[in-house]
């Protein structure tokens, strides 16, 4: 057991059994919060560090941690999380889940080197699981690379040559 959601307008604590937890209206999710408003794959729970992450699933409702929308932020003790309209207290140790140290970092630091693509790491695509945030965000937004069309202007006829004209045999 890795801590537990527990729902601020009543209910029963939803414990947190796996490092990496899905939450979302199907079926396939880990935790399911069957509610209209919650997406079908709303967002993860990682644990990494001994902290939780919350990662937003690119929600239609989106995921506030202290009354602030948020992407991808570090979840710690005692924090209020809300999935869409649906409000969680967020308890656990991270000494218990093998926490040493300072806090790590804010924002969820992925490992897995193939778990980006190439041009999402060099800045020049968004990525795939973040969404646009809120003004006053403290994640930046990535750059948006455009590209010109290109012009496909055909080559006037005085200018095109005979392929077999080109041709010489012995």
């Amino acid at each position: 057991m890795y801590g537990y959601l527990i729902p601020v307008s009543g209910g029963d604590p939803i414990p947190l059994r796996k490092q990496d937890l899905t939450v979302g209206r199907h079926d396939s999710c880990d935790i399911v919060l069957s509610y209209s408003n919650v997406s079908s794959k709303h967002c993860r729970l990682v644990l990494s560090a001994g902290y939780w992450y919350i990662l937003d699933l690119r929600s239609t409702n989106g995921v506030k941690l202290n009354g602030k929308r948020v992407t991808d932020r570090r979840v710690d003790p005692g924090a209020t999380l809300a999935i869409s309209k649906h409000i969680f207290t967020v308890q656990y140790n991270p000494a218990d889940n093998g926490a040493v140290g300072a806090p790590p970092a804010e924002v969820y630091q992925e490992n897995d080197i193939m778990s980006h693509s190439l041009m999402e790491r060099a800045g020049l695509e968004r990525p795939s699981h973040k969404r646009r945030e809120e003004p006053g965000s403290t994640v930046p937004d990535m750059p948006v690379v455009v590209t010109p069309p290109v012009k496909n202007t055909p080559t006037p006829p005085s200018e095109r040559k005979d392929f077999f004209s080109t041709l010489k045999f012995d």
